[in-house]
């Protein structure tokens, strides 16, 4: 499948036949089952995690492949988009809870067992939404994000993705995470396990991370994302500006702050109740 994808990739045929459609078919099948992946685990890379550039590759030959068309016939508001991704189907047996009300999950992603979509949400071609998995009310999972099992992403949270450069890590979402409301992760970025977001912080690879708790900053390498350690409690900060003339205007830049790792009080206040999966 690698070989092939990436050889169509380069052709660029002026027109593709029956049977490259097939292929591209065939690979968007196996994102919805999840046995491909934009990117996936790997112990032995510094991140804990590898992009799989070829799959990316894939993903933008759909884009290439499709023509813009009318989908969405029977409905009072149908919407236009390329051919190649029309709007992921589910039947009762895939264990997704897609409550009503206006939430749109493109083909060509994978959304595991249990997991829950209140409206309304949309997640992206090439996103990975693992087990037990909220994605709530007006959030976004972008495309080719990696979000892992037991997470809440919480209202109206954005979770970008990377598609392009093919060879750049999404972003990474691991197990047991807790986004809050109103949160930003973009570019590339990396939550660790069981990392805690507060309502409303936004992180990208150019925002330093102040750890209070290890009495580090956490940056973004030259090349790599921003990392966030496990467990880590991150909130919406301030840093105040030293030089002339914000010093003298008393202003003040946004910035991420660790304020704490998790304990029994954190568990006890982001508690998922089981109830509603």
């Amino acid at each position: 499948m690698q070989e092939r994808i990436e050889r169509l990739f380069e052709e660029q045929p002026p027109h593709y036949s029956h049977e490259q459609n097939a292929l591209f078919e065939e690979f968007r099948d196996m994102l919805n089952r999840g046995t491909i992946r934009a990117a996936e685990p790997d112990a032995s890379a510094p991140t804990g995690w590898r992009a799989n550039a070829w799959v990316k590759k894939g993903i933008l030959l759909g884009f290439r492949m499709g023509a813009v068309v009318r989908m969405a016939e029977n409905s009072a508001f149908p919407f236009f988009d390329k051919s190649t991704y029309p709007l992921r189907s589910f039947g009762a047996k895939d264990g997704v809870r897609i409550v009503p009300g206006g939430s749109s999950v493109r083909d060509g992603c994978y959304i595991g067992r249990g997991v829950t979509c209140m409206p309304p949400m949309f997640v992206n071609v090439g996103a990975y939404v693992d087990d037990g998995t909220m994605v709530d009310s007006h959030a976004l999972i972008g495309s080719c994000a990696q979000i892992g099992r037991n997470c809440h992403i919480s209202a109206a949270a954005q979770i970008g993705g990377v598609l392009e450069p093919v060879g750049a890590l999404p972003v990474i979402i691991e197990e047991e995470v807790l986004v809050g409301g109103n949160c930003g992760v973009y570019e590339g970025t990396v939550i660790k396990r069981r990392a805690v977001l507060g309502s409303g912080t936004i992180l990208n690879r150019s925002m330093p991370v102040y750890d209070l708790v290890r009495e580090t900053v956490h940056r973004a390498d030259v090349d790599g994302p921003l990392l966030i350690p496990e467990e880590a409690v991150v909130v919406a900060g301030a840093r105040r500006i030293e030089s002339q003339p914000g010093k003298d205007w008393g202003i003040s830049l946004y910035t991420p702050v660790i304020i704490k790792y998790r304990d029994a009080g954190t568990e006890a206040k982001i508690q998922l109740e089981d109830l509603l999966r």
